[in-house]
């Protein structure tokens, strides 16, 4: 890989792309613009602002400050200092909530648990008289139903209390929210609200049958959000994010995978742990493994202090040789950078994310890119 090539950081129109050209040489950090309207350059659309590889880390660092892009979606950037846990009561919502309250407590956030219920309850083909009647009905039983999350959310914040009194779970400030809704859907508009640095949530495991896994909030999440998340399965041990000793990171050899490697650093930057590249082919070649050498070294170069090493993975029996090499390895979490994929794509093939989840007991991290 080599270190002159230039990544796309952000795509805007032409006068901003100027606004942030200007900032970034001013820095000095050479800037190339492209895909400009030579007659008509302020009406271009989609103006690419590009940087040298090297200079990513320094461009996302200045623009988290900055006061004119500091709140846009520049590729990479952290987001606010909260933390998004949703929660339903269970063992492995409880087991989020240790990771999660843990990694708030390390990077100073607040903690926003969320739990939604769905009313069973519909309209149907009534008649007046008895939609009259239903709607008295629905309105009572909508409000047993928003008691009784009420209660159960407050008995599971009295049980983290008295965790952090005893000392198990760091104490972090954090508030709770109880909503109706799709669960998956609400989710993903409270996170758009709270805009927060990482959404952590339970997941089932490989153990559950398929059926089981096929509505999963954390998959559906992890599809159509645009957040890191952090899914842990309910057989994971660890209750402390610094316990983490091995990561494997799932490249493609695209720019925006180096994006989404600067923001998996950035935002898990105070702990210490090693990263193992794998790459998913059909066949290895040189060529492949040039790039991962490369990768390599733009890792060791950025982010120095940690074991770095890669790993070709055939298609052939893909899950079952990953499972292999994460035990060879001692893989602990699994980073995924997360690319927005149409509906069609996500029903017929599966993203590496969506695979990975379903069928492993590996903590899954996914970078949206």
């Amino acid at each position: 890989m080599k270190r002159d090539r230039l990544i796309t950081l952000a795509i805007h129109t032409y006068p901003k792309a100027l606004i942030l050209k200007g900032i970034l040489e001013s820095q000095g950090i050479a800037v190339t613009i492209q895909n400009v309207n030579l007659l008509k350059p302020v009406i271009s659309p989609g103006v690419r602002v590009r940087i040298h590889e090297q200079d990513l880390p320094h461009a996302l660092e200045i623009l988290e400050t900055d006061p004119v892009f500091g709140n846009s979606e520049i590729a990479g950037k952290p987001k606010k200092n909260r933390i998004l846990i949703p929660i339903d009561f269970s063992d492995y919502s409880m087991q989020a909530c240790r990771l999660g309250f843990d990694f708030a407590a390390t990077h100073e956030a607040e903690v926003v648990l969320l739990h939604t219920f769905l009313s069973p309850f519909s309209m149907g083909s009534l008649s007046l008289a008895e939609t009259i009647s239903h709607e008295l009905k629905e309105s009572e039983e909508h409000k047993l139903l928003f008691a009784k999350a009420n209660r159960e959310m407050t008995s599971f914040c009295e049980k983290l209390h008295q965790l952090m009194v005893e000392g198990t779970l760091p104490s972090v400030p954090f508030i709770y929210r109880v909503c109706e809704g799709v669960p998956e859907d609400t989710i993903i508009l409270m996170a758009k609200e709270l805009n927060p640095s990482l959404i952590v949530m339970g997941s089932r495991g490989k153990t559950r049958k398929e059926i089981d896994l096929i509505g999963s909030v954390t998959a559906e999440v992890v599809d159509n959000g645009n957040f890191p998340v952090f899914a842990v399965p309910e057989g994971f041990t660890h209750t402390h994010i610094s316990d983490i000793k091995n990561v494997a990171f799932f490249t493609n050899f695209d720019q925006q995978d180096l994006i989404s490697l600067d923001t998996f650093m950035r935002l898990f930057q105070s702990y210490t742990f090693g990263i193992r590249f794998f790459h998913l082919t059909e066949k290895s070649d040189a060529w492949t493994e040039i790039k991962l050498a490369g990768i390599r070294d733009y890792c060791q170069s950025h982010y120095p202090g940690r074991e770095i090493d890669y790993k070709i993975i055939g298609e052939d029996n893909f899950l079952d040789n990953v499972e292999r090499l994460f035990q060879e390895a001692s893989i602990d979490v699994m980073v995924v950078p997360n690319r927005k994929r149409n509906i069609f794509a996500r029903l017929f093939n599966p993203s590496i994310a969506h695979k990975m989840l379903f069928h492993t007991d590996t903590p899954l991290i996914t970078i949206p890119s």
